[in-house]
């Protein structure tokens, strides 16, 4: 690593230190290569390009699908000093007329486009003009999972994008993402054509995030619970369908909680304006679908709760991933039922995508549903998912609150044999109807009250079967067929179930005693936090920090992250040097806020 990109890094970033596979990735591209690379959120990825695009000459062309996330790391750059501007359809003709005069003139450091903008005939005669000066320093393609045409983030204008290896193939590219399997991998160096490109792969573990995941029993009840532990916080809560953002947010209000709806129903305006308060306002609620999230960098969000199951382990590893940022402590919460399973069978089945991509993601959402249903660590599925191994974490439900592994090959054949008997044309509330002996109107109509089965299981209540029907569809031996309404089928593994020649082990969940403490794993440097968080000087410090944000119309993270300030609280810097030696600290930030951080450290504000 040259001491040119070290110093740059502390002079302009405020950090003394590359981290992980940073340093290598900078190198390469400063050099001149190609890289894929692929590192969690919040994990630095855009240090990886911006300081190439600062030690190389000419302007770096970052392509970025949100307008929001242009925005801040704008403004973000442009506190340290860095000269960075944007061109999407937030700005009026003339702002655009001259940021494209400032780019010709070698007047910026960086430049973030939309991907629909940048392969407009308009700006790729500005980076011919760019590129034969040679003043193109590189180009950064974030969120590169957005070319996965199967990837519920698909951005059908990224594929376009190899057009930049082809008409500039002397312009060094990196192409960013927080998550991606081997199938998504794969698509990225494809599509983008990066078979030449060196490959970086990061840890994907969030060690920071706790991950609970519960049975779905009074669900806004359990929600309520879990947020009192998270009162005055900011946080998502994720939904699948529209109604339910608009019933949850306007519920959690009606409770005293600040929340706010967002989904592709509202209106642009209606959108943004909620975006943006979510941005700049502390303690904020966003309930929304997965439409809102993808490049959200608001770095103190301290918990996101799912409400539904997602449709993949990679949906749900990005949207947790949207937690604590900062690397201090967030919850990662979900609760899900069986019925969640049904409805994305029937989302998948009533699709029009091509029969191969149905197939792929019905696999992603059968992972889904054995992620949840596991009796291993959280994080050690997780991970291995991702094709990374790990140890059990003690930071998640299941190390936390261990379940019980019992021989359920009994119940399994009992649940197995209702299905049959009843011609595998009915879902899991029928069949448990049959189990536990309930003589309901639609189990007498069909004369399901006569049946050998009814009332075998008579042992269990609903949940402990539910349980019991989840775990049998996570591990393949039921299907729902979506075609007939989530009705439950036999597959060629419950073969050797019925017949006794394999056991069935289930999970089984104890019950975690009141009071008892959690032990819970924190992220490095995080322990420290709690009691800064909690001295004056640090509630002074934000509230400057506030102060100065509103001035300026940025977030308040754009001015000083919550890291910072705990740094500030803890070191009690008394010195323009001491200052300097503060993460995120950089000499632009020392030069336009050392004196008042100074004063408020001393006490003489």
């Amino acid at each position: 690593m040259t001491s040119r990109a070290v110093d740059t890094l502390h002079r302009v970033f405020g950090y003394s230190s590359f981290r992980g596979q940073q340093a290598e990735i900078v190198d390469q591209i400063v050099a001149g290569g190609d890289a894929l690379v692929l590192m969690p959120t919040g994990g630095g990825k855009s240090l990886c390009y911006q300081i190439p695009a600062l030690l190389r000459e000419g302007v770096g062309v970052v392509v970025s699908p949100l307008i929001a996330l242009m925005q801040d790391q704008v403004d973000t750059l442009q506190q340290a000093d860095v000269r960075a501007a944007f061109l999407n359809s937030s700005q009026d003709f003339r702002s655009l007329v001259d940021t494209e005069r400032r780019l010709l003139n070698g007047e910026l450091d960086l430049i973030y486009v939309a991907p629909e903008r940048l392969l407009s005939d308009r700006f790729i005669s500005l980076l011919e003009q760019l590129v034969a000066r040679r003043q193109v320093a590189l180009f950064a393609i974030d969120e590169a999972h957005c070319v996965s045409q199967w990837g519920h983030d698909f951005r059908p204008e990224y594929i376009q994008l190899s057009q930049l290896h082809e008409r500039f193939p002397t312009v060094p590219r990196i192409a960013l993402t927080a998550t991606a399997d081997q199938q998504t991998r794969q698509e990225i160096i494809t599509r983008l054509r990066l078979e030449d490109a060196r490959l970086y792969v990061d840890s994907f573990d969030r060690p920071n995030i706790r991950y609970t995941i519960v049975e779905r029993d009074n669900p806004r009840k359990q929600l309520l619970t879990f947020l009192g532990a998270h009162h005055g916080e900011a946080g998502i809560v994720y939904c699948l369908s529209r109604r339910k953002v608009d019933e949850t947010a306007a519920w959690l209000s009606a409770q005293g909680i600040p929340a706010l709806p967002y989904h592709a129903g509202l209106t642009a305006a209606d959108r943004q304006r909620h975006q943006y308060r979510f941005l700049r306002e502390d303690g904020l609620v966003m309930v929304a679908t997965i439409a809102f999230g993808m490049g959200i960098d608001k770095p103190d969000v301290r918990f996101v709760a799912h409400l539904d199951l997602p449709r993949s382990v990679e949906a749900y590893y990005q949207e947790t991933g949207r937690g604590g940022r900062d690397g201090d402590p967030a919850e990662a919460w979900m609760t899900y039922g069986l019925n969640d399973v049904v409805i994305h069978r029937q989302m998948i089945e009533d699709s029009s995508a091509p029969i191969e991509q149905k197939r792929v993601e019905r696999e992603k959402l059968d992972s889904m549903l054995a992620y949840c249903e596991s009796a291993s660590c959280r994080r050690v599925v997780l991970l291995n998912h991702f094709g990374e191994q790990a140890e059990p974490c003690g930071n998640c439900d299941v190390c936390l609150d261990p379940p019980l592994v019992w021989d359920g090959t009994v119940a399994a054949q009992k649940v197995l044999s209702a299905a049959l008997r009843t011609g595998q044309r009915f879902g899991a509330g029928h069949l448990i109807d049959i189990l536990r002996g309930k003589s309901t109107d639609k189990v007498r109509q069909f004369g399901h009250d006569r049946l050998p089965t009814f009332a075998v299981g008579a042992e269990m209540d609903d949940m402990a079967w539910r349980s019991v029907f989840r775990q049998l569809l996570a591990a393949g031996v039921l299907e729902a067929d979506a075609t007939a309404y989530g009705a439950l089928k036999l597959t060629d593994s419950a073969r050797p179930i019925l017949k006794g020649e394999i056991r069935l082990k289930l999970r089984r969940r104890v019950e975690r005693p009141k009071g008892r403490e959690a032990r819970s794993r924190v992220a490095s440097g995080s322990a420290s936090s709690a009691p800064a968080n909690a001295s004056p000087l640090f509630a002074r410090l934000r509230s400057w920090r506030s102060e100065k944000a509103h001035e300026q119309g940025v977030p308040a993270y754009v001015i000083l992250h919550d890291r910072a300030l705990h740094e500030i609280a803890s070191l009690l810097p008394d010195s323009p040097q001491a200052l300097l030696a503060v993460p995120g600290i950089g000499l632009a930030k020392a030069r336009r806020y050392g004196d008042e951080l100074l004063a408020l450290v001393s006490g003489r504000t």
